[in-house]
């Protein structure tokens, strides 16, 4: 009785906890909705978090203010590009690094790793000098390529391949199949909750990076989502209002990537890191 009692103590507490969390985590996004609904004299004017008067043509006039759909189809193409190289490259990666043997296999994946180690603000003035030699400036490779090729892919996939029976590659091998058809017809299957959440990761890193950007791109046509939102905070005057609803606009599309792959996010997250031999 006493231990039942303790775990539906342990329980509640933890509930309660959540629920704080959770609150905390809303609170922002509440917030954005309400400014983006009010009208622009009342965003510092009045301290009640609703207006007067529900504005719902903020968003529209944010829309309009600047080429909006121009900075979202430009993200959109730009994460969707780099988030498809960054998964291919880091299951190949992964499966090197899982199933093939090879002198120095360990100390390279340690190396592979330490460069996680290295913060973005660090390798921003080298990248650049070589996008201009290539004279990719003001382009969408220099959006794409600096950034494909990621250390936390291949060991995000690395963990989870480490977990698949070895039984399977053996029974394909038997049967005649290559490392390239085993890797995408026998692992990849196996392996799509991870890549699921590398894809989500990825999509969701391209989308709201805005230094990287802010330093490669001076052509507005090629603006992305953040480099859109700093418009709006101009000399001219804040847009404090339009600002929030074009920040409402651009959360949509990877608010419905998370809600399409949740099955395998609950998956890939709950797997990827069990198992290893």
């Amino acid at each position: 009785m006493t231990a039942e009692r303790s775990h539906r103590s342990w329980r509640i507490v933890s509930q309660v906890l959540l629920t704080i969390v959770l609150v905390m985590f809303l609170v922002p996004f509440a917030w954005m909705i309400a400014t983006a609904l009010k009208p622009p004299d009342e965003v510092f004017g009045s301290a009640s978090p609703i207006g007067s008067e529900v504005r719902w043509s903020n968003f529209a006039e944010a829309w309009n203010y600047l080429p909006f759909a121009k900075f979202l189809l430009n993200t959109f193409t730009v994460a969707v590009i780099g988030t498809v190289i960054v998964c291919l490259t880091s299951l190949l990666a992964a499966y090197a690094f899982a199933r093939l043997r090879f002198r120095g296999r360990g100390a390279l994946f340690l190396v592979y790793l330490a460069t996680l180690m290295l913060p973005q603000e660090v390798t921003v003035v080298p990248m650049f000098i070589l996008m201009q030699q290539l004279g990719w400036v003001d382009s969408y490779t220099a959006l794409v390529l600096p950034w494909a090729f990621t250390a936390f892919g291949t060991f995000l996939l690395r963990q989870f391949m480490l977990s698949v029976p070895r039984e399977l590659e053996e029974a394909a091998r038997i049967d005649g199949a290559g490392r390239v058809r085993i890797l995408f017809q026998v692992i990849l299957p196996v392996a799509r909750p991870a890549v699921a959440v590398l894809a989500v990761f990825t999509f969701i890193t391209y989308w709201n990076s805005f230094l990287w950007p802010l330093i490669i791109v001076n052509d507005q046509n090629l603006a992305t989502v953040p480099l859109g939102l700093n418009l709006f905070l101009s000399q001219q005057g804040n847009q404090w209002h339009l600002l929030m609803a074009a920040s409402a606009i651009s959360m949509v599309p990877t608010v419905l990537l998370v809600i399409l792959l949740q099955r395998h996010l609950v998956r890939g997250i709950a797997l990827s890191g069990l198992g290893g031999r």
